[in-house]
């Protein structure tokens, strides 16, 4: 694994999808909080830096192996099986989420908006492989960690979903009791 330099620090330039589930929600030793399988829509980061790409101030990039069994294939629809296209959005936004905390930030990702959202092609159970690649267009610390971003995911190669301008930050302190 390569390494990216930040402050004098070096960082991580990709994630094999242990070290990605380690930001889940599910681990109790990170503050660091990613949804967790079957909700996490990317399985590994390929790459990911805090300097260059189409705006010079970052990029990530990642992937997810389709799988003919996964869960959203049996109730989305029946016949004619696709991944919801808003789960392709999501693990975009989850993936902003990450590049945030990649940079240092601890806390929950939300959404904060998207501009313009096309899809064009479907992920289908013959499909093997979704990239995600998301080029950051700003990114601020104060007063809340936030990155904008655009960004791109292809199916097998093809353009599959393009988003504009998509905002996410990340918040430490969103615990509350539940139910």
């Amino acid at each position: 694994m390569g390494s990216d330099v930040k402050e004098g620090k070096a960082l991580k330039t990709s994630y094999s999808n242990r070290e990605v589930l380690g930001y889940c929600v599910h681990n109790p030793n990170s503050a660091r909080r990613l949804p967790a399988p079957p909700l996490l829509m990317f399985d590994r980061v390929t790459e990911i830096r805090g300097d260059g790409g189409k705006f010079d101030r970052g990029f990530v990039t990642a992937e997810k192996d389709v799988r003919f069994d996964e869960w959203f294939f049996f109730s989305h629809f029946q016949g004619d099986p696709v991944m919801p296209g808003i789960l392709q959005l999501d693990a975009i936004l989850q993936l902003g989420g990450f590049f945030v905390m990649h940079a240092g930030f601890e806390g929950y990702g939300r959404a904060l908006r998207t501009g313009k959202i096309v899809f064009r092609e479907q992920v289908r159970p013959h499909n093997k492989l979704i990239t995600y690649r998301l080029q950051i267009r700003k990114m601020t610390a104060k007063p809340t960690p936030i990155a904008v971003a655009d960004a791109v995911a292809e199916v097998d190669g093809q353009l599959s979903v393009e988003v504009e301008s998509l905002m996410v930050g990340i918040f430490p302190d969103l615990r509350y009791a539940y139910p």
